[in-house]
């Protein structure tokens, strides 16, 4: 009988993500120190809908971790950057990709942690290119989407926008890891108080 059942074995024998994505946009490394496992995880990023196209990853490591990657690969695809990034926060990958492979002993939940801790450096790798590469002259707020502070000044001033949410309503900033909610805050403290309210 074989140590790995049902979806764990069918991904390890036939993982559907394995490889490197040509001219990737954005690629995670991680390492477990437990059993010295390594995982890359590379991503295909559109510009314009900041959507992953495609997810490949590469990894040494047991069966539990070639399944958890070719299951992480399969849920990021078609994920926004921000969507990915709220994914990698806390425990919701672990979370998601048991619920995805069913069968996870406990003593293998560190290849889940590898995936989550791939997907984060992915994911911060993207963010850090996008503000070295950004050329436009005003300060680029949200990372995820590429919003800048000119943007989200017009969706406020047009929309008479009051809070974080009706920002990312109206343009998608704040939309992501949240990362930029304190910014979006002081943007919109910022402009009511100046316009006497």
């Amino acid at each position: 009988m074989s140590y790995y059942t049902g979806r764990v074995k069918d991904y390890f024998f036939n993982p559907r993500h394995a490889g490197e994505v040509e001219g990737a946009d954005a690629t995670g490394d991680a390492g477990a120190l437990t059993c010295g496992a390594v995982l890359r995880l590379s991503l295909k990023i559109d510009a314009a809908s900041r959507e992953v196209t495609e997810a490949k990853f590469k990894a040494t490591g047991c069966g539990f971790l070639i399944a958890a990657a070719n299951a992480l690969a399969e849920m990021v695809n078609g994920l926004t950057v921000g969507e990915a990034g709220q994914l990698s926060e806390g425990t919701l990958a672990e979370t998601a990709i048991v619920e995805h492979l069913r069968d996870v002993p406990p003593d293998r939940m560190h290849c889940l942690r590898l995936c989550r801790d791939a997907l984060a450096a992915a994911i911060k790798h993207y963010r850090r290119t996008t503000l070295e590469e950004w050329t436009g002259e005003e300060a680029l707020i949200c990372t995820c989407f590429g919003v800048s502070e000119k943007t989200i000044e017009h969706e406020i001033q047009t929309g008479s926008l009051r809070t974080i949410k009706q920002v990312t309503q109206a343009c998608n900033a704040g939309g992501g890891c949240h990362s930029c909610h304190p910014l979006i805050e002081d943007i919109l403290e910022d402009y009511w108080r100046r316009a006497g309210f």
